[in-house]
């Protein structure tokens, strides 16, 4: 659960940060929030969910 509320920060965070500097329109940011809402409820949803684990999980490992 804390790896699902650190990554929406973390993409609340760039989309924050696109709409400022990159010239992201808030209608853009709200179409990619509905996309987001929409895969959640697909059958997609449990793919992007392993995906993401074993992306966070990887980077998890790397030694610096």
């Amino acid at each position: 659960m804390a790896l699902s509320i650190s990554a929406v920060v973390l993409l609340l965070i760039i989309v924050l940060l696109l709409v400022k500097k990159s010239g992201l329109k808030a209608g853009h940011a709200v179409v990619c929030v509905l996309l987001g809402f929409y895969l959640a409820g697909s059958s997609i949803a449990p793919t992007i969910n392993d995906l993401t684990t074993n992306v966070a999980g990887m980077l998890g490992d790397i030694k610096f």
